[in-house]
This record gives C-alpha cells, structure tokens and sequence, in this order.
C-alpha cells in the first residue's frame, strides 16, 4: 500500500514493515493516523507474505528483504524515510538501516522479535523439513491460541479475530503448501540471521516501543522448561537493547502485548506521533 498524506502533507514518509504473523494491512490505524498527520505511508507485504508472491525457490534473508525494500523506495522515488517494524519486521528494519543508514531518516522497532539469539540461549534448531510439517498444521484454533498466550497476555478481544482469520484463510486455500513453506523458511531466517549482535552499529535516530506484557520467543516451544521461562522477558530485553543502541530513545506500554498497534491503536499512535514529531 501507497497511501497518500491526508490533507497538510509534511513531506515525509513513513515504511512501516509487518510481522511473521502479520500483513501490511494489520496497520490499518497506524496507517490512517499517520496519513491525517501529513506523512506518506507505504506498507508493503513481503514476499512469501500475504498478498505478496510467494515463490516455490528463494533466498529469504533479511539482507534480500531489506533489498527488496530499497527496491521499493527505488520505484516509488523516495529517497529517505523513517522505517516503522513490528515483530518480526523490527529484525528487517534493523538489517534495512544497518546497510542504507543513508535512506533511513529514523529507526522505530515496535516488540521485535530478535532482541536475543534464540540459538545462543540454547534453542533447538528445526529443519525445514520439520517446520513446514508443523506450518501445515497451522489453523485459526493454533494461531489464536499462539496469540492469546504470547501477544495478549492470556486475553483476548472479537476485534483481534479479523487478523488471525486473515493469516488462517492463507492456510486453508488449495496454496497452502506454499504457503507453509515460506513460512518456514522464514522462521529459519528469525533464527538463524540474529541482529542482536548488530545493534551497537546502529547509526541512526531508533526509537524502541514496547510492550511489556510480551512473552514472544520463536522456538520457545522447541526448548526445555528451564530455558523457554527465561525468553521473551520484553521489559529487560527492551531496556538492554535501548542501552546499546547509541542514543536510543525508549518508550513503555506497561498492560500491552506485543500488537500494541492493535491493542491500543489511539495510545499507540499518539506515542508514534508525538516521538516522530520530537
């Protein structure tokens, strides 16, 4: 989506990168709010991702991704833009302002995932071959539960099923199979192409807004008890990232999740906009 500012453009422009389990659409309220403030929006879905071609052989890597994403500036002859990614889009606009520090006017990452090595912390690793049967098993009943548990803190509210039925019909259609596959390909890129370790490289403005009662951790269910209790602690992986990203800014959201876009949409925005406009 390309979506015009609404009524006093500012003349900036604003990418805001989607999640694994997630569609450029689920921006919907952040798109509106920023577009009435004056921004540009564009909101892609990724390849392998939602309306997006989803290719039977490609390299998935954040490197490719962010390529893409420079492509798409490229196309649409916009030069700098602040970069807005959730969840898993936090990991690929890290790599995006890593390698075009240049384009990237600010870095926003709201509850990445990726602020630890999965790996590191003592995560099994799953073949492909492995997570495409477990992505074949994917419906509305697994992801809504994945959801409540990790995103919505054990609650759940009618206005989240659209989004949930929106990932689950891609999973119910005669494309499943690929589907399925890009989906494991690109949960083996989460876990196998960490930025952690990158993050004191970081040279732009970054802005980390986080929800605290998130628990997401990719792989949290491949590991033991003992090891899968200790990820996904969202407060102390916020404030360390925000301690070595060099001047990084950190906003809290203290009873959200990790979709404080979809939980809170008005407090969300107010947050966005206001530090934009700092």
């Amino acid at each position: 989506m390309d979506v015009a500012p609404q009524g006093q453009a500012n003349g900036r422009t604003v990418v805001l990168l989607h999640g694994k389990n997630f569609c450029g659409a689920t921006w919907q309220d952040t798109i509106t709010a920023l577009s009435q403030a004056g921004y540009r929006v564009v909101a892609p879905d990724q390849i392998g991702f939602c309306a997006s071609s989803k290719p039977a052989s490609y390299q998935f890597s954040f490197h490719q991704l962010a390529a893409n994403t420079a492509g798409l500036l490229d196309a649409l002859k916009i030069q700098r833009a602040t970069v807005i990614g959730h969840s898993m889009g936090g990991m690929l606009a890290t790599r995006f302002a890593l390698m075009h520090p240049e384009r990237t006017e600010k870095l926003v990452m709201v509850n990445p995932i990726g602020l630890e090595d999965y790996q590191a912390e003592g995560v099994p690793y799953a073949t492909l071959d492995s997570a495409y049967q477990g992505e074949l098993k994917t419906s509305y009943e697994t992801l809504r539960g994945y959801q409540q548990k990790f995103y919505y803190d054990n609650q759940w509210k009618p206005e989240y099923d659209r989004w949930v039925h929106m990932l689950a019909g891609l999973y119910a259609g005669p494309g499943k199979e690929i589907v399925s596959r890009n989906a494991a390909q690109t949960g083996d890129m989460i876990f196998t192409q960490p930025v952690v370790h990158e993050f004191g490289n970081i040279r732009v403005p970054t802005t980390l807004i986080i929800g605290q009662t998130d628990r997401s951790a990719p792989g949290a269910n491949r590991a033991t008890k003992e090891i899968a209790a200790r990820l996904g602690n969202y407060p102390e992986l916020g404030r360390k990232t925000a301690q070595a990203i060099p001047g990084a800014t950190l906003i809290e959201f203290q009873e959200l999740g990790h979709s404080p876009q979809v939980e809170a949409p008005a407090r969300f925005n107010g947050a966005l906009l206001k530090d934009l406009a700092g």
